[in-house]
């Protein structure tokens, strides 16, 4: 006989003969299937997509919208590494359609919403503007903090040096010590 506790643990598991390389650590919370037999599967690390040789952590992803029918992913690029944050960039939207989302989309947002634990977005000196934000970043302690610029601000030395500071302060600002 199969209790409440034994429904509340169940994980779902993937069918036979999905190719899809999870870690050792890594655990499927939802998974859906694509027309083409692929697979889309959210873990407690990340999403994993189709066509795509690596996981994105949900850190790593800046954007996920679900129409109904399709899933929607913004992934992040790393720019360059700045003394205190990364400099990041969207990277190609991904669209993958799902024969059955079952979790996936509910997953998708609640996994990419809960790591972001600081959001800010700041006008700069010398025109534009750039989100701040500070992540958490699965496996690793502490916070991951990234700069995002606004298109067509002009990323020159002072803006580099602007964006630094403004940094540093809200680090320290929200740093609980």
């Amino acid at each position: 006989m199969t209790g409440f506790w034994d429904l509340v643990k169940r994980r779902p598991k993937l069918p036979a003969g999905a190719d899809v390389p999870l870690d050792a650590d890594e655990r499927v919370i939802a998974w859906a299937r694509t027309p083409d037999d692929g697979f889309v599967v959210a873990t407690n690390r990340g999403l994993h997509l189709p066509g795509r040789p690596a996981r994105l952590g949900w850190h790593e992803i800046h954007k996920a919208v679900w129409s109904g029918r399709e899933l929607a992913v913004t992934p992040a690029g790393v720019v360059a590494e700045r003394d205190g944050f990364t400099e990041m960039a969207d990277l190609p939207v991904e669209t993958v359609l799902l024969i059955e989302p079952g979790d996936v989309p509910e997953q998708v947002r609640a996994r990419v919403t809960g790591s972001v634990t600081y959001t800010s977005h700041q006008k700069l000196g010398g025109g534009g503007g750039v989100r701040v934000a500070a992540r958490k970043v699965s496996g690793a302690d502490g916070l991951t903090w990234t700069a995002r610029y606004d298109p067509g601000t002009p990323v020159s030395p002072a803006v580099l040096e602007e964006t630094s500071t403004l940094v540093a302060g809200l680090r320290s600002a929200t740093d609980p010590a």
